[in-house]
């Protein structure tokens, strides 16, 4: 190709960027004005944001992949909520962590995210509205679910507004570009367990320590030449860790959800998800009785999970979550008839399923 022909297309994106910058300040004084016009009331709308971005994935025709295209726009709506004020968002730190890059990609770059130590800590601070959200892991699609997490929601009055599916890749991480004289691999257990079989096969006779983060381990690894650390990639870069071998995870489709809670409920989007938290009798057939009303009405169920109940010797309390929205039928019907049924059915929230 001959520079006049580079400089031919070159000219083109100059003026393609002028056209772009103008459009997006164009739309974030609509933006901004909506803001105006809403005088302080509910600034994040999930509902909204997740039929714009299913639209533009709907209007896309490439060559840039449908993912791509609506991560661009949720940028541009981050910047532009941001002009009303940025959210604030609490999650379970510290920096580094998977829950970080998961409130990143659900909120955008321009809010501002507020690192806890705990998931109760995460809990708090939205409760108090020190924080307007929280981001929170509930369960991985190899090592299961974060009980930590689901016994939250049985004392929390925070809500479930949204959720974030994150695939999960781990490196081995390292001062040093080799696995040369390691001597101990820092990780949190999950993450341990999710990369047993490569550490086995890899680094068996490696001793391996448990920590309360990925982003913990490394900090860890940056102060010890002969550590490693297994951790993502917004761990390695923050503390400029090298590489030495990526995506070890033994199940290449590991895959972590992550719930939004708050203090809203979410209207219907269209594509949604319900999640709740039932108690049954302890008699026989009390489990059918509880999922009876689902298929009922044709509701699918997409998770059943049961953590013991506090105060109780085997006790359970049951986590359900369900396709629709529970102000929309069936799953309106199939709410009525469950409650005749269950001892107890709270309804933790109704929001968007992930649209990225």
């Amino acid at each position: 190709m001959s520079d006049e022909q580079l400089k031919q297309h070159r000219d083109a994106i100059d003026a393609i960027d002028a056209q772009i910058l103008e459009l997006i300040n164009a739309r974030a004084e609509h933006a901004r004005r909506i803001g105006e016009i809403k005088g302080g009331g509910v600034m994040y709308r999930p509902e909204r944001e997740a039929q714009v971005l299913r639209r533009i994935k709907e209007l896309n025709r490439g060559p840039l992949p449908d993912e791509l295209a609506a991560r661009l726009f949720r940028e541009i709506m981050s910047a532009c909520l941001s002009l009303e004020r940025p959210l604030q968002v609490a999650f379970l730190g510290p920096l580094g962590t998977f829950t970080e890059s998961a409130a990143v990609k659900h909120f955008g770059h321009a809010a501002l995210l507020s690192p806890c130590r705990s998931i109760d800590e995460v809990s708090r601070a939205t409760e108090a509205g020190q924080s307007d959200f929280a981001v929170v892991p509930v369960e991985n699609s190899t090592e299961g679910a974060v009980g930590r997490t689901l016994d939250l929601m049985t004392q929390t009055p925070l809500k479930v507004c949204g959720e974030v599916v994150l695939r999960i890749h781990q490196h081995l991480l390292r001062k040093t570009p080799s696995l040369d004289g390691i001597q101990r691999v820092y990780s949190h257990s999950q993450s341990l367990g999710q990369c047993h079989e490569w550490l086995n096969a890899n680094l068996p006779q490696v001793e391996r320590i448990a920590c309360t983060s990925n982003a913990e381990a490394a900090r860890l690894a940056s102060l010890d030449e002969t550590a490693a650390a297994i951790a993502g990639e917004s761990a390695a870069e923050r503390y400029e860790l090298t590489k030495v071998a990526t995506n070890i995870e033994d199940e290449p489709n590991n895959t972590t959800r992550f719930l939004v809670l708050g203090q809203q409920d979410s209207p219907a989007s269209g594509k949604d998800k319900t999640s709740l938290l039932m108690t049954a009798k302890n008699q026989a057939g009390a489990m059918h009785d509880l999922l009876a009303p689902l298929a009922k009405n044709g509701v699918s169920m997409s998770k059943f999970e049961s953590r013991p109940a506090k105060g109780g010797s085997w006790e359970y309390v049951f986590f359900v979550d369900i396709d629709g929205h529970h102000d929309i039928e069936p799953v309106k019907s199939a709410l009525k008839d469950l409650r005749e049924h269950a001892v107890m059915l709270r309804v933790l929230g109704s929001y968007p399923a992930a649209v990225v």
